[in-house]
């Protein structure tokens, strides 16, 4: 762990440096699923890093995810300082470059990178979204937005994906929102054969990637 990192994983490119993203895990905790997917990043340039927002903890079950996720959103404060802490902590290497860090939420990971694209405006200016949402006033925002959605999702209805768009749409920043047909919730997340979609999850990869890239390009 380098000097001063918070708890979690930390993935660098091979140039050496690169824009910062910050991954932030859904209710599963912080698995190979997500570091890969730091790795993932790396691979294409960023500087990427996921905070371990359950400190060691991880489910297996959805019985367990549902208990982890719970008793992180009774301590939400918790959870939201641990994300700003975090943001400030890859805005400190020497490694990232640009003006501004990305984040990407999955699931119970979206909330919290939607607040804090609110809560920092000035660090965050691209936020990614897998299968989670919020509401809240995003006046205060300056990022551009990129949600992927399953068409078939339990976990997170239609109604919610449409009162995300016009919240995002009220306050006037960019969003683009795709709805993937025949997916249901963790489409994107290979460690779930019951959902995983091999065709969905690489285009919402490509799409990711390209929009980081655009959003994030050195000024």
């Amino acid at each position: 762990m380098a000097k001063n990192q918070p708890e979690g994983y930390l993935a660098l490119p091979a140039a050496g440096s690169g824009p910062g993203v910050l991954v932030l895990h859904a209710w599963w905790g912080l698995n190979a699923t997500f570091k890969d997917f730091c790795e993932r990043l790396a691979g294409e340039g960023f500087v990427a890093f996921a905070p371990d927002l359950f400190h060691g903890q991880i489910a297996t079950t959805i019985a367990e995810a549902e208990r982890l996720s719970g008793e992180a959103d009774a301590e939400s404060e918790r959870v939201r300082a641990d994300v700003h802490q975090s943001i400030a902590y890859l805005r400190s290497l020497e490694a990232v470059t640009g003006q501004a860090l990305g984040i990407v939420g999955f699931s119970f990971g979206a909330y919290y990178a939607l607040g804090a694209s609110v809560d920092r405006p000035e660090d965050v200016g691209a936020v990614v979204l897998f299968y989670g949402s919020g509401q809240m006033d995003y006046t205060p925002a300056r990022a551009a937005y990129l949600a992927h959605f399953a068409e078939n999702d339990e976990w997170e209805p239609a109604e919610a994906v449409a009162q995300l768009a016009e919240s995002l749409r009220a306050a006037d920043r960019p969003a683009t929102i795709h709805s993937y047909p025949g997916t249901s919730h963790w489409f994107f997340e290979a460690d779930r054969p019951d959902a995983f979609n091999e065709e969905a999850a690489a285009l919402a990869w490509e799409r990711t990637v390209s929009f980081l890239k655009e959003k994030l390009a050195k000024e």
